[in-house]
């Protein structure tokens, strides 16, 4: 029984505070926006998350976890690696690497573990399982994507986080690496088919997911691409659209069916191996918040528990380090009804 702080309410950021609070935890869940229709045992503040004032916010708080946009999600990093002893479940998706704060976390105690979701997240954590107990690596793949169950006539699209992360994922040059060296090609770009299980054709292109893998993982090849319905990424690249349009038109809606899918494809000398992951929303939250979500929270408890006693700022692939971190991953989203299906090749 923890006390944990929850710096933003939006789609994953409700799911978090809820399920952390159905397990018995005192939560608090700032947001700038009124929120609503939470559970009365959680603590709501409507403010805007200043990073000059966090450390008194978050004061008395075992953990936080930041599921801020990605521009306001970075400014607060500092700040609360500042306080001495702090735990930090990151979510935030940026540009800016959170790496440059491991020294501080060092000197104050602290510790943070970032890119906590699926992709990045469980992602990264698969690959680090892999390459412990194989060695190098010879490829890693990975397709993500959480879209409508069906397309329409317009962006066959609404965005289940920030929008504007995902213009900045849309707009961001993709790192990867081919050849075991380190690329960076235009996101967008290597568009091709895939074949979803149990939808169909969708279309890939790559976006900027690999991040700390580029520095963790020994592979020749190190790819991620972003899966959307045919056509989505036409539109975007053939309009001069505006922020504030692309908002608008991707506004989420919580009555229309989506779902979510991660495929992770490795090979290695010892042949290959793949999982797919699949989530269509349950009891009224969205596939992505629930996938996503469930990571995060077992994270913010993993921490709670001081099951990663060193201090410092530390990517997702930590997880993948410790088998029983992972399988207590890979058990949480498969308990809650998360599909999850693994092969392998010799």
């Amino acid at each position: 029984m923890v006390r944990i702080c929850v710096l933003g309410g939006g789609l994953v950021g409700r799911f978090v505070a809820c399920t952390l609070h159905e397990r018995g935890h005192h939560v608090m869940v700032i947001d700038a926006e009124p929120l609503q229709n939470l559970p009365t045992g959680i603590k709501c503040v409507q403010s805007f998350v200043n990073p000059e004032t966090i450390s008194e916010t978050v004061s008395g708080f075992d953990v936080v976890v930041n599921c801020l946009p990605g521009r306001i999600g970075h400014a607060v990093r500092e700040p609360l690696l500042s306080i001495e002893g702090t735990s930090v479940a990151d979510l935030a998706f940026t540009a800016e690497d959170p790496r440059m704060y491991d020294g501080l976390a060092k000197e104050t105690g602290s510790r943070m573990i970032y890119d906590v979701g699926i992709a990045p997240g469980l992602s990264n954590a698969l690959l680090m399982a892999v390459q412990t107990e194989n060695g190098p690596l010879d490829s890693a793949k990975i397709w993500v994507g959480g879209n409508p169950q069906e397309p329409d006539e317009e962006w066959s699209y609404m965005a289940p986080f920030s929008p504007s992360d995902v213009i900045e994922e849309y707009t961001r040059p993709a790192r990867i690496r081919r050849g075991g060296e380190l690329r960076t090609e235009a996101a967008l770009s290597e568009r091709h088919p895939v074949i979803v299980p149990g939808y169909g054709h969708m279309e890939a292109f790559l976006t900027d997911g690999v991040r700390s893998l580029l520095d963790t993982i020994d592979c020749e090849e190190l790819v991620e691409y972003t899966v959307r319905w045919p056509g989505h990424i036409q539109r975007y690249l053939e309009g001069d659209y505006s922020e504030e349009d692309l908002i608008e038109a991707w506004t989420f809606n919580p009555q229309r069916p989506e779902f979510t899918w991660l495929a992770v494809e490795v090979r290695s000398e010892n042949g290959t191996q793949r999982w797919d992951v699949i989530d269509e929303g349950k009891e009224g939250w969205s596939s992505m918040a629930r996938t996503t979500g469930l990571v995060t929270v077992e994270v913010a408890e993993i921490l709670a528990e001081n099951l990663i006693p060193e201090s410092g700022v530390m990517p997702p692939e930590r997880l993948g380090e410790d088998p029983e971190l992972l399988d207590r991953l890979m058990n949480a989203l498969r308990h809650a009804g998360v599909e999850i299906h693994s092969s392998s090749e010799e």
